[in-house]
C-alpha cells in the first residue's frame, strides 16, 4: 500500500523565506523535502524540546531546559 501523505502550506515573513530558500541551495534540496524533513524530526522530539523549539520558554526556563539536556547527553540517555 503507497504511503498516505498530506500537503500542507506555511506561512513565512520575508526574511525567514530568504533563508528558507538559501538553506534550499546550500543543501540542494526542494522546499518540501526541508520542511518534511523538519517537522518529521520535530514530532518525534519529547514535549521538552518541542516546547524549547517553540519559543515558548523564559530565559530562565531555557537556562534551566539547556542544563538538563547537557546532563542527558553527557549520562548518554536519550
Amino acid at each position: 500500500m503507497a504511503d498516505r501523505r498530506a500537503i500542507m502550506r506555511i506561512q513565512l515573513d520575508a526574511q525567514a523565506k530568504e533563508e528558507l530558500d538559501d538553506l534550499c541551495d546550500k543543501r540542494g534540496m526542494t522546499q518540501i523535502a526541508v520542511m518534511s524533513r523538519l517537522v518529521g524530526w520535530f514530532v518525534k522530539q519529547d514535549a521538552i524540546v518541542q516546547t524549547a523549539v517553540m519559543s515558548s520558554l523564559s530565559d530562565p526556563e531555557l537556562s534551566r531546559l539547556a542544563k538538563q539536556m547537557l546532563k542527558r547527553i553527557a549520562s548518554g540517555g536519550k
